[in-house]
């Protein structure tokens, strides 16, 4: 063989010579850039928005065969095993188990939990009440994406669940119910994830008055340590006991938190919240990023699944209002409408937009921890809301 063919064999195995067989890849490719662009530069949710937008731009670069959509089409089908797949597939397939399995999301609930303090929560039971109407956005968008736009109903649940606000959850759920549509819900709930500052204020002026944003709330009650370490033994037997299916994400969850509250496991919450977490966030980021394929991920359904997760984070804030507003006027005043909106589960960004507008209504509002007991229970509400779904479109 001359120079000349081995050099044009070499020129057309080259990604450069497959690039240019469908542009579709090129777009990807510079989409892949701006999301790293957006985690980078303006900081939008970076510790998963990188991972994502890296894994996306290894997917799509051609010839590099480290995810195979066609592999885990023939899993799903019952055609193939994962000791296929280990064997046949690339590096983001055998990451990908993890997404598959439920896996990632779940060890990612164990360090939410372990960072998480139910204590506002169990010093204001009612607050669990906010977390569940916040949950409104979540049905609002599933049946808009039934009636609407006409997704299947497995479809329609993933996408809705975008409105609980909780990453690992959308992810736990999609992976279950509709992983062709995975990274698209996926970017579609972190990116707005970290858009609540702006969203949620416009939606918060509208419905309250400044009478009521101004309302001063009394200071929450103090929880004694025993019920905060029998908060998450009860609370996974009932919700476990009602929904088996969410038995995964909530027990995590728990079992996180009672590391932290027991005091005899310090090692073990130090190790959720850090190192565990820090390794399956890179596991789990880059592995969905991955499911980005190009002819997957460029159609009108990626531009529905972004309008309907922008829709579902408005009615979650708008649930949440309304109950607040309701509580209020059934109270006599006492409570903040405010701290319904952070009955979503992005903890605790939610919780701080609630205390930025009311301090603005009213510079000696304190509202942060009255509004952590929302959002708290916005991450056992979205996680329920998931296990529902599940039990009802799994099959």
């Amino acid at each position: 063989m001359s120079i000349l063919e081995t050099l044009g064999r070499l020129g057309q195995t080259s990604g450069f010579y497959l690039l240019l067989a469908d542009w579709r890849q090129i777009v990807m490719i510079v989409l892949a850039c701006v999301l790293l662009y957006l985690g980078l530069v303006k900081k939008f949710e970076p510790l998963l928005l990188i991972g994502i937008a890296f894994g996306m731009l290894l997917t799509n670069l051609p010839g590099s065969n480290m995810y195979h959509p066609e592999l885990w089409d023939a899993y799903i089908a019952g055609e193939i095993t994962l000791t296929h797949i280990i064997h046949e597939g690339g590096l983001l397939d055998i990451l990908y188990i993890g997404v598959k399995s439920g896996l990632y999301p779940s060890l990612i609930f164990m360090g939410v939990g372990a960072m998480t303090d139910f204590g506002p929560l169990l010093a204001n039971p009612k607050s669990l009440l906010l977390g569940a109407a916040a949950q409104l956005g979540i049905f609002a968008a599933f049946l808009m994406a039934i009636g609407i736009f006409g997704f299947a109903p497995n479809v329609a649940a993933s996408i809705g669940i975008i409105g609980g606000a909780d990453g690992p959850t959308a992810i736990w759920l999609t992976s279950k119910l509709a992983p062709d549509y995975l990274a698209p819900i996926a970017i579609a709930a972190y990116s707005y994830m970290a858009l609540i500052p702006l969203i949620q204020p416009p939606v918060m002026k509208l419905l309250t008055t400044k009478e009521e944003r101004e309302i001063k709330m009394e200071q929450l009650r103090p929880v004694s340590k025993k019920q905060k370490i029998l908060f998450p033994i009860i609370v996974t037997i009932f919700v476990c006991l009602l929904l088996p299916s969410v038995a995964p994400l909530l027990g995590c969850l728990m079992l996180g938190n009672l590391f932290k509250e027991c005091g005899l496991t310090d090692r073990l919450s130090d190790t959720a919240q850090n190192a565990l977490m820090n390794i399956v966030t890179i596991f789990l980021s880059t592995s969905v990023g991955a499911t980005a394929v190009y002819y997957r991920f460029l159609t009108p359904q990626t531009l529905f699944i972004i309008v309907l997760g922008l829709i579902a984070f408005e009615f979650a804030t708008v649930g949440g209002l309304l109950l607040g507003k309701l509580m209020c006027k059934l109270s006599g005043g006492k409570i903040n409408p405010l701290i319904g909106s952070a009955g979503v589960s992005a903890v605790p960004m939610a919780a701080r937009v609630s205390q930025t507008v009311g301090a603005k209504a009213n510079p000696s509002n304190f509202l942060l921890m009255h509004a952590m007991g929302p959002n708290v229970a916005g991450v056992i509400g979205s996680a329920v809301a998931a296990g529902f779904l599940l039990a009802m479109f799994g099959g």
